[in-house]
C-alpha cells in the first residue's frame, strides 16, 4: 500500500530540522559554548563538528584570533611634571571563553574594560618616568611592564593581553605652542649671537687687513725712496763722470737742448750778437 508522498516530505523536513538543531560546526578561528536555557555548559568546543540538544540548547561562538584595540587619546603626567597625550593600542585574545562569557559577555564590554586597565597602568608607569624616558630611552621597558600588568588584571575576565604599544606621545596643544615659542626665541637669540660674533670677526679681519695694507704700503714707499735715491746717486755719479771727461761736449749739448726748448712751438726770439745762444764758436 502506497503512502502519501506528502508524508515523506514532512518526514524529510523534520529530519533536516532535527539535524540542523542537533549539529553545529565550529570554524578554525573560533571557539564555542553551548547555552542550555541561557546557562553556559562547562565544555568549550574547538574546531570541528559537534552535537547539541535541539531547541533547548543554542551555540555561542567567540573569535579565537588575536584582536586589536585602539584606545582614544588621553593625557598623563610624567615625574618631571610634564603633560603628554598618549595614543596607544593593545593586542589581545579570548583565552577562556567560559569565563569571558560569565564576566564580559561581549567584545565591546571587554574592550571597554581593557581600555580602563591599560590606561590606568600607563598613567601609573608614566608617572614614574621623565618625559625623555617615556618618549625614547625606557619606552620599551614601560610597554612590557604595562603589558604584563594588564594581562594579569584581565586574566579573571578570560582575556589575555599580548601586547600594549604607544603609537604616539604628544604634548598638549597649549604646551606645543609654548614650547614652539621658546624654541623660536632660543633660535633667534642664537642667531643674534652668531651675527654679533660674525660682525666682531669681520671688523677684526678688516682692521687687520687695513693694518697690513698700511704696513705694506709704507714698506713699499720706503723701498721706493731708497731705490730712487740710489738711482739718483748713480745717475749723478754717471753724469759727473761724463762731464769730467768732456766739458766742451757737455756745454755744446746743453746749448743745443736750450735752443730746442726755446724755439719750439713757433717761438720768436730777439737776441743781440753778444747773446750766449748765438755764440756759434762753441
Amino acid at each position: 500500500m502506497l503512502k502519501n508522498p506528502l508524508t515523506y516530505l514532512v518526514a524529510l523536513a523534520l529530519a533536516v530540522l532535527f539535524a540542523v538543531q542537533c549539529c553545529f560546526t565550529v570554524q578554525q578561528s573560533e571557539k564555542a559554548l553551548v547555552l542550555q536555557l541561557g546557562e553556559p555548559l562547562p565544555e568549550v568546543y574547538g574546531p570541528g563538528l559537534h552535537f547539541k540538544l535541539p531547541f533547548i540548547q543554542k551555540v555561542l561562538r567567540f573569535d579565537a584570533r588575536v584582536l586589536d584595540y585602539t584606545a582614544s587619546s588621553r593625557e598623563a603626567y610624567t615625574v618631571d611634571k610634564k603633560t603628554i597625550v598618549l595614543d596607544n593600542f593593545a593586542r589581545w585574545r579570548i583565552s577562556d571563553p567560559l569565563q569571558f562569557y560569565r564576566t564580559m559577555r561581549t567584545i565591546q564590554g571587554a574592550q571597554s574594560r581593557l581600555d580602563d586597565v591599560v590606561y590606568s597602568q600607563l598613567r601609573a608607569l608614566v608617572g614614574l618616568h621623565t618625559l625623555t624616558q617615556v618618549v625614547s630611552s625606557d619606552r620599551a621597558k614601560i610597554m612590557k611592564v604595562v603589558t604584563d600588568e594588564a594581562s594579569k588584571l584581565m586574566q579573571p575576565y578570560g582575556v589575555e593581553v599580548l601586547d600594549v604599544r604607544i603609537k604616539r606621545a604628544d604634548l598638549p596643544e597649549a604646551n606645543q605652542r609654548a614650547i614652539f615659542d621658546r624654541m623660536r626665541a632660543e633660535r633667534e637669540r642664537q642667531a643674534k649671537q652668531y651675527r654679533s660674533e660674525g660682525e666682531e670677526a669681520s671688523t677684526r679681519i678688516r682692521s687687520d687687513a687695513d693694518r697690513q695694507k698700511a704696513l705694506i704700503l709704507a714698506e713699499a714707499a720706503r723701498d721706493a725712496q731708497i731705490v730712487r735715491g740710489e738711482g739718483d746717486a748713480r745717475a749723478a755719479t754717471i753724469f759727473a763722470d761724463a762731464y769730467g771727461k768732456s766739458p766742451e761736449f757737455y756745454s755744446y749739448q746743453r746749448w743745443l737742448e736750450t735752443l730746442r726748448k726755446g724755439l719750439e712751438k713757433n717761438s720768436s726770439l730777439i737776441l743781440s750778437n753778444s747773446a750766449p745762444l748765438l755764440n756759434l764758436q762753441r
